[in-house]
């Protein structure tokens, strides 16, 4: 059975992922990037191309043609992880995808759909489903389908254009006998073309059919086998134009003029010499191990072996611009048993001269045993962190500064991690504001470390106590209001001082239980020995209880 490759063609990447970052861009865009020295456009959005501009012209020359044209610099790492992104993506269609060989500012797939196209309804169908799903994310695609990798490459480029002559200061169509040449008439092939017409099954110029790779591309120009420029326009002036003029050209003549880069694209194009799809290998895991020559028992020992771990850990960690949550050191002892500790961190980080001083208290839980003779430490979390700038005058100023406002600086973050390794990340919170003038409904209560602190906190109508819990009915002994005397958790109290009221509605489009009572009037009060209470009156209960108390203050 021939193999089936399909070769996805992204014409505009580049421009159609930065349009998605920025939310959509209907007007004229493009993606520049240096050539030769000069700013060029790399990749154009329909609208620009719409308007005259191309891939490859001068951004002097395009700002003449379409002086309202938006550009942004192009971003060669993040395009190099959504083409990564967009390849798992793909491998709901086959799980051999690998990325192909494209310009600047586009990107390409391939993917070998042997015995996968019939789940799809075949391989239109697949091709379709393809283009489909990415038109959906906002992208322009173009998908060709044929026996080798090399053949649906050119036919997702080239598929349905006729090869153009090229001109050198002489009309090529007016070349001589000697450099032109002529493809020997198949037999039969009309007959075989009227049959499939009138049988309705018309080839797509983009699917070469099983075991008719030369016939498919052989119309397509040279510059569809993959070949340097150069070589194209020497081979175009001799008047070898398309793909078939190659293949009656004797192989050791056309090396010699061109190279055996151009006669191994020939032979890849064809199925004579293999190019298969190879997979994309699985990321390795986040970890670094270190074998002892011999047996160590010493903290120290330890410390020193974490220390070579964390700088090759971390260096990983800056290769794929992530950062560590999480890590576990596991040592193991000679007599076969192991160990491990694992430290947290309150902000993803990769700098070992923080991450190591959270291991000291836990390097000093480790029991050695008879003696440790290797050391394996692992990010078992791990996010994306963006690179930072080495902060100067200026950004230390605006972190100071951000720290006084009440915002938090990597400093802090430190200290979280320290504390969080202590006593639990699950014990540090910090209250959010919450949509709702409900006293205990208006914040929300989330880890200190996996959230950031709110601003610009809508102001309460009055004091809020430090500590809200749920009504707590009073015994009131004087029916005064506020009541001057109560009996509050075992202890009778008396009442100092009161400011209030202030009155709060249940949401009435909400049935919360504990409102059915309706609106309450709120009271600060102070007792004689020093507590300060919230409680308030329920003007609708039906019955006694009236009076609960609701919190207490600092």
């Amino acid at each position: 059975m021939p193999r089936r490759i399909v070769s996805l063609w992204l014409p505009r990447l580049a421009a159609e992922r930065m349009a998605r970052r920025l939310g959509g861009i209907d007007a004229p865009f493009a993606v520049v990037a240096e050539d030769k020295g000069a700013l060029a456009l790399i990749s154009l959005n329909r609208a620009a191309e719409a308007a005259g501009l191309m891939r490859g012209m001068g951004l002097t020359d395009a700002r003449a043609v379409l002086p309202g044209l938006l550009t942004r610099p192009a971003e060669p790492q993040r395009e190099a992880d959504f083409l990564a992104a967009l390849a798992r993506w793909a491998t709901r269609f086959s799980p051999w995808v690998a990325p192909d060989q494209a310009e600047p500012g586009t990107g390409a797939l391939a993917l070998d759909v042997t015995g996968c196209a019939h789940l799809f309804g075949g391989e239109a169908a697949i091709l379709a489903e393809m283009e489909a799903q990415l038109s959906d994310m906002g992208l322009t695609a173009r998908a060709a389908l044929a026996d080798t990798r090399g053949a649906a490459w050119a036919l997702a480029r080239f598929g349905g254009q006729a090869a153009t002559p090229a001109r050198d200061g002489d009309d090529i169509a007016q070349d001589a006998h000697a450099t032109r040449v002529r493809a020997p008439r198949r037999k039969n092939w009309a007959k075989q073309v009227a049959a499939r017409a009138e049988g309705g099954r018309a080839p797509s110029p983009r699917i070469a059919q099983p075991g008719e790779t030369r016939a498919a591309i052989s119309a397509l120009p040279v510059a569809a086998l993959r070949i340097s420029p150069e070589a194209a326009t020497g081979l175009s002036r001799l008047g070898l134009r398309t793909i078939g003029d190659l293949t009656l050209l004797p192989r050791a003549a056309l090396a010699r003029r061109f190279g055996t880069a151009t006669v191994r694209r020939l032979d890849q194009a064809l199925g004579s010499e293999p190019e298969p799809v190879s997979p994309l290998p699985a990321e390795a895991p986040l970890s670094a191990r270190l074998s002892l020559p011999e047996p160590v028992g010493r903290t120290e020992d330890v410390a020193a072996a974490l220390d070579r771990l964390l700088r090759r850990l971390c260096q990983r960690l800056q290769d794929r611009r992530m950062g560590a949550r999480r890590l576990r050191l596991t040592v193991s002892r000679v007599d076969g048993a192991d160990q491990s500790v694992e430290i947290g961190l309150a902000r993803p980080s990769r700098d070992p001269m923080r991450i190591a001083p959270l291991f000291t208290r836990k390097i000093e839980e480790l029991d050695a045993g008879f003696g440790i003779d290797a050391v394996r430490l692992i990010a078992v979390e791990a996010e994306p962190l963006a690179p930072v700038q080495h902060a100067g005058h200026l950004e230390a100023g605006v972190e100071g500064r951000a720290r006084l406002s009440g915002g938090e600086s990597e400093g802090f973050a430190e200290l979280l991690g320290r504390i969080g390794n202590r006593i639990g990340f699950e014990r540090m919170t910090r209250p959010l504001p919450a949509d709702s003038h409900i006293p205990e409904k208006a914040f929300s209560i989330a880890a200190a470390a996996y959230s950031d602190p709110a601003d610009g906190w809508p102001a309460p109508p009055g004091p809020r106590p430090i500590s809200i819990f749920r009504p707590e009915p009073l015994d009131v002994t004087d029916p005064a209001i506020p009541p001057r005397s109560f009996r509050w958790r075992g202890l009778e109290r008396r009442l100092a001082i009161a400011f209030g009221p202030e009155r709060i509605a249940p949401e009435w489009w909400l049935d919360d239980p504990e409102w059915r009572s309706g609106p309450r009037d709120y009271w600060r009060v102070e007792t004689e020995t020093g507590a300060r209470i919230w409680i308030f009156r329920a003007l609708r209960a039906p019955r006694a209880p009236y009076w609960f108390a609701h919190g207490e203050f600092a």
